[in-house]
């Protein structure tokens, strides 16, 4: 993912907002299942155009977390 300013204004925001909360957060047993259910069958089957679209929703919200989690971290070191 190409990280844009608009990116880094987004993950800014949500990292200053409470950075030991965004450090803490965890994605829900359920949704860690339905993403793990999706790369498996993505493995042994070519998915549908809309299990793919989820799957490339939840990457992106996983990346967008992790830069929000690497911007708290800094926070917090000030």
């Amino acid at each position: 993912m190409l990280v844009t300013s608009a990116t880094t204004e987004i993950v800014d925001f949500i990292a200053s907002a409470n950075p030991n909360r965004i450090l803490e957060f965890k994605a829900s047993e359920q949704t860690k299942q339905r993403v793990f259910q999706l790369i498996d069958k993505s493995k042994k089957l070519r998915l549908n155009e809309a299990e793919q679209a989820e799957l490339d929703h939840y990457f992106l919200l996983e990346h967008l977390l992790r830069l929000a989690k690497i911007k708290a971290f800094q926070l917090l070191q000030v």
